[in-house]
């Protein structure tokens, strides 16, 4: 998933497009998509809201002069070009030539997005009445990034029985009761909970967690009542985790494509039937035999 994202739209009589400009594990890139009609790309164009200073250009039909953005004249930081006009022998198999659905991602050669506030796209062979189009777009779409799920409590269990049901391991609460009478674990105060968090704690030197005993890891949430129920579980590989990267990497596998889920959505989403098993809210409602496996 891209760390932070800009998305760019454009759309005239004939051709719509998006251009999504991110940045992924330090590198940037922009993904250009048709949604409607087809153009062929020859050259991207951008620049930050600062229109002073000179501008960048490409010669000859490449070029993005008379170019306006509410009606003022447009200066570029940036031009790069991706090929020369007209399909020739390739047709429309010509690896920039766009038709709805298709994506061609560009490499940018930028530190950080706030270098582009305006994104700018010179085409031909389009399918506007002109036939080429010389487009800007800005005001981009900024995607807010997802929070992080967060828990009631998350179990690292070591002993399972064969129905699933936790029967050794460490339960970890993401707020401390009071009274406390079993001196169940929890969060630090003011901590997150979630995931990465409570894994930090349990390996934590005042918890001594063994990551490589953990046999699951169960996620534990309000259910439709208020009390806590559990909500997914991760079963460790052959052999164990290797590592506390590993362990988040199957975490994320596990919420792939649930982003924007929580609570019952996430619960109905992620719920294993087989494991689903009931577990009291609070260290008082929970027996004093299941906290001596703390």
């Amino acid at each position: 998933m891209p760390d932070s994202s800009k998305i760019f739209t454009y759309v005239v009589a004939g051709l719509s497009y998006t251009v999504t400009v991110y940045e992924e594990n330090g590198e940037f890139f922009a993904d250009i998509a048709v949604n409607e009609g087809a153009m062929d790309v020859n050259a991207v164009y951008f620049g930050d809201d600062d229109f002073s200073g000179s501008s960048e250009s490409l010669g000859g039909p490449l070029n993005m002069n008379g170019a306006r953005l509410d009606g003022e004249k447009v200066q570029w930081d940036e031009a790069t070009e991706l090929s020369r006009p007209g399909l020739g022998p390739e047709g429309e198999s010509k690896e920039t030539y766009l038709q709805a659905g298709d994506t061609m991602t560009v490499a940018l050669d930028i530190e950080d997005l706030d270098e582009i506030d305006v994104f700018g796209i010179r085409a031909t062979s389009t399918t506007t009445g002109a036939g080429s189009i010389k487009a800007v777009s800005s005001d981009p779409e900024e995607p807010e990034e997802p929070e992080d799920p967060v828990y009631g409590k998350v179990f690292f269990g070591e002993v399972f029985s064969e129905t699933g049901e936790p029967l050794g391991g460490t339960y970890i609460l993401d707020e401390e009761p009071d009274p406390n009478p079993y001196s169940v674990p929890a969060l630090p105060e003011g901590t997150e909970p979630n995931f990465e968090n409570y894994l930090s704690y349990y390996l934590s030197d005042e918890m001594g967690g063994n990551l490589a005993a953990v046999e699951g890891v169960v996620f534990y949430g309000p259910g439709e009542d208020g009390s806590q129920e559990e909500l997914f579980r991760i079963a460790a590989p052959e052999g164990g985790f290797a590592d506390a990267d590993a362990l988040l990497a199957a975490y994320d596998d596990a919420l792939s494509g649930t982003e924007d889920l929580s609570g019952q959505d996430l619960i109905a989403a992620l719920s294993l039937d087989d494991y689903a098993m009931p577990e009291p809210e609070t260290a008082e409602e929970m027996g004093a035999d299941e906290f001596d496996l703390v």
